[in-house]
């Protein structure tokens, strides 16, 4: 009796470690990444075909941005990403929408001042046709 609880808890621990994500939260997942990648690129066309023409941006300081905001800062130099390293990424789907929630550390400058923080961020992916689009994200500062 002991062994087969322990083999049932052993063979349901293993099921869990390695479920495996949805094909579209590991698409949104991996589109986040290169979101990050195209910002420090200055890839603007992508991140404008990325960006839903309503989407929100929440900073950590509470300032907010349109897609129309955050491309002309970038393009202007107001907003300049220099360094964005992710330390934690989870994607979880709903429907035609997919979440992303994560953590990471996010070097830059805005209006030529340096910034160094750690952040937690939610990202709000929606499917329209064919593609993905990012509506919202937010994020919060962390403690270094």
């Amino acid at each position: 009796m002991k062994y087969s609880l322990l083999a049932v808890v052993l063979l349901t621990a293993f099921q869990v470690s390695f479920a495996q994500n949805s094909p579209a939260e590991k698409y949104v997942k991996a589109f986040s990444e290169r979101k990050n990648k195209w910002l420090i690129e200055k890839n603007y066309d992508s991140l404008k075909a990325m960006l839903d023409n309503r989407c929100l941006y929440i900073h950590s300081n509470g300032w907010s941005q349109t897609a129309a905001d955050v491309i002309k800062d970038l393009q202007s130099g107001k907003m300049v990403y220099n360094k964005v390293s992710i330390t934690e990424s989870q994607a979880r789907q709903f429907e035609s929408m997919v979440i992303v929630t994560g953590k990471g550390n996010f070097e830059g400058s805005v209006d030529q001042k340096p910034f160094n923080i750690r952040l937690a961020y939610t990202e709000v992916y929606i499917k329209r046709k064919d593609n993905w689009k990012l509506v919202s994200r937010q994020s919060a500062k962390l403690e270094q």
